[in-house]
């Protein structure tokens, strides 16, 4: 397409990137977002997990798929969804991270819940890339299982925040716990280390979650449930 004028077809683009600004402007369209950047979900997961309706979650996903931001697949009778690319889950991150940066109601909603890097100890993914190596660490994927399915990190537990406490006897209370879920937004891993400190247990959250581990290229495995050895060549680094 040709313009006769370049302010028609700045006009044009701006009109184009609005289309990115109208599934952002929803907060539960974020939400979903950062949903499938966990891995790939059918339309009645991703309304369980978000609190919607199934009608208002396919509308929110219509949105989404029209500009382009997640792709579909059919397995007969039911949708999958998924994020339509690894530059999709950087623009959450760093959609999250100017909201940090800008607005102090972020900053004081998770200082309120005690998940701001204030109030819980992060460890960063290099720190914990060397321990697990070593073998002083667990860590921890407090995800639905699902969501572990999916994509975690190499050597991870299974551990979904609303099974911890019936499950703690499972880790040994001498070595430290690093417990990690979607992101430095998410409340999961904060709320699990509490829940640990509560009980006794020495444990601290990662800096971030999968999806920044993952694009750090950094070990990650996939399927049910199980422990990678330390020595695993996917943690020679």
């Amino acid at each position: 397409m040709e313009y006769r004028t370049t302010g028609q077809g700045r006009a044009d683009l701006y009109a184009q990137l609005a289309r990115i600004g109208k599934v952002v402007m929803h907060p539960k369209r974020i939400e979903l977002l950062d949903l499938l950047c966990q891995g790939e979900r059918s339309v009645e997961a991703l309304a369980s997990a978000s609190g919607l309706k199934l009608t208002t979650a396919s509308a929110h996903l219509g949105v989404m798929r029209q500009a382009r931001l997640v792709e579909t697949r059919r397995e007969g009778t039911r949708v999958y969804y998924r994020a339509a690319g690894e530059e999709v889950c950087r623009f959450v991150t760093a959609l999250g991270d100017l909201a940090r940066a800008r607005l102090a109601e972020v900053d004081q909603i998770l200082r309120g819940i005690g998940t701001d890097a204030h109030g819980t100890e992060r460890v960063t993914r290099a720190e914990l890339l060397e321990r697990v190596r070593v073998g002083d660490v667990v860590v921890i994927d407090v995800r639905p299982p699902e969501e572990y399915a999916a994509g975690h990190i190499a050597g991870a537990i299974s551990l979904p925040l609303e099974h911890l406490e019936a499950r703690l006897d499972e880790l040994d209370p001498t070595v430290e716990v690093v417990a990690y879920c979607r992101g430095p937004l998410c409340l999961l891993a904060p709320e699990a280390v509490a829940t640990l400190h509560e009980r006794g247990r020495t444990a601290r959250c990662l800096e971030d979650g999968l999806p920044e581990w993952r694009r750090a290229g950094l070990p990650v495995a996939a399927g049910a449930e199980g422990q990678m050895e330390p020595d695993d060549t996917r943690w020679s680094r």
